[in-house]
């Protein structure tokens, strides 16, 4: 086994560590007193356009994309380290080399299963950073963890759709750079299959009908740098039959595809912040005293750094190792690696950013480090893209299946 990064890697590994040193970390906090400038929240803030400017410049762009039609060309394996290295500042890094989501798998989506037209007219724009987008298919009304379950109404009227629903937590949609989102809903409620009645849409943000309604907050936080977590209703949104993604009856299959990638991505960046949740106890225990002695010379404390290195370790090779599947057997191939990783990573990751903030003491919970916010995160990725039990439930099926 060749545990060593192949030559490509390694250098994208080093010009994007010195992008993160020079231009990334110094941001976080002009970002911070920029937006509270802004006339709205949701804006963008000038910074992160100079991040981005610097990223293209830099050819750290795209990195995401494994199509080199469109993106770097990276496999999931190569791509990994660099993700890991975005995730150490997760509200800027990825926005700034565009691979931030729900982006990254709205353009593999239109790259896989979009026509011309799709992707002229809205994955062009997205690679180039030039607009914004989000993927609606969570619901409040149904148990969105089966996503068989929604029951957002996608009816074909003619040569249009009429779209009528309500969605909430999508991601990116309260940014006003955001002009498209990509709907799941039902095109056929009643059919055999319960996994043929869905379909994908594609949404312009301003099509009469659509309104999005407000802001939702995550343990409190409105995640302004990635553009928010909004309610959105569809109200007779009609949108012409040629917006529909793929075939009807898709909407399932294209969602299963995206997800494999998302998931395996939202492990990279939590490895990330795992890591500088260790600079940061490392560096506060190293300067704080506490009953006469060096918080680094108390015993808990070492043993809460041991155990975070361990960890990290053991979570880095299950990830590289689902991302070399993904790439040699394919998603499919890696299902039961993919289930681990999403099962394993955030719980391990909230436990590290836990003891994080409990060295940091009223520190911790405060704006004045990034802990707080990288917990909210972490600990919202035990839910997004499928709840740990769901993924439990498949796993253990597959293993028992086996014996049974």
């Amino acid at each position: 086994m060749d545990f060593a990064f192949d030559a490509r890697t390694e250098e994208l590994r080093v010009k994007l560590l010195a992008f993160m040193d020079e231009y990334v970390y110094p941001a976080e906090a002009v970002a911070e007193e920029q937006r509270d400038g802004l006339t709205s929240p949701w804006e963008t803030v000038p910074v992160v356009e100079e991040l981005k400017a610097e990223a293209r410049r830099q050819g750290l762009w795209n990195l995401f994309l494994p199509d080199s039609e469109y993106g770097a060309g990276l496999t999931n394996l190569q791509y990994a380290p660099l993700a890991e290295i975005m995730g150490r500042s997760p509200q800027l890094a990825p926005t700034a080399t565009n691979c931030a989501a729900p982006d990254t798998g709205n353009m593999e989506v239109l790259t896989q299963f979009g026509d011309e037209r799709q992707r002229k007219q809205w994955l062009e724009p997205l690679l180039a950073g030039e607009i914004r987008s989000a993927f609606a298919m969570t619901e409040p009304e149904v148990a969105s963890s089966d996503a068989t379950n929604i029951i957002t109404h996608i009816r074909r009227d003619g040569d249009e759709y009429v779209i009528t629903g309500r969605k909430w937590y999508i991601s990116g949609a309260m940014n006003p750079d955001c002009k498209i989102f990509i709907v799941m809903g039902k095109t056929d409620p009643d059919g055999d299959d319960i996994r043929r009645q869905q379909s994908m849409v594609l949404v312009p943000r301003d099509t009469p009908g659509v309104t999005v309604k407000r802001a939702m907050r995550v343990f409190g936080y409105e995640d302004h740098s990635h553009g928010g977590h909004a309610e959105v209703v569809f109200d007779d949104a009609r949108v012409p039959a040629s917006n529909l993604i793929g075939e009807e009856g898709g909407g399932f299959a294209i969602a299963q595809a995206r997800l494999g990638p998302g998931r395996i991505h939202h492990c990279m960046r939590l490895i990330g912040m795992a890591e500088r949740a260790i600079e940061l106890m490392c560096r506060r225990a190293a300067s704080r005293t506490a009953f006469g002695k060096a918080l680094a010379q108390q015993g808990v404390v070492h043993n809460w750094i041991a155990d975070a290195r361990v960890t990290v370790e053991q979570l880095r090779l299950l990830v590289l190792k689902t991302a070399w599947l993904m790439d040699t057997v394919g998603n499919k191939g890696a299902h039961t690696e993919i289930q681990s990783i999403k099962i394993a990573t955030p719980r391990a990751v909230v436990d590290i950013l836990d003891r994080a903030i409990q060295l940091h003491g009223a520190g911790g919970v405060s704006q004045d480090f990034p802990l707080a916010e990288l917990y909210a995160g972490a600990r919202t990725l035990m839910i997004a893209d499928g709840p740990d039990e769901v993924h439990q439930r498949s796993l253990a099926r597959r293993e028992l299946k086996k014996y049974l």
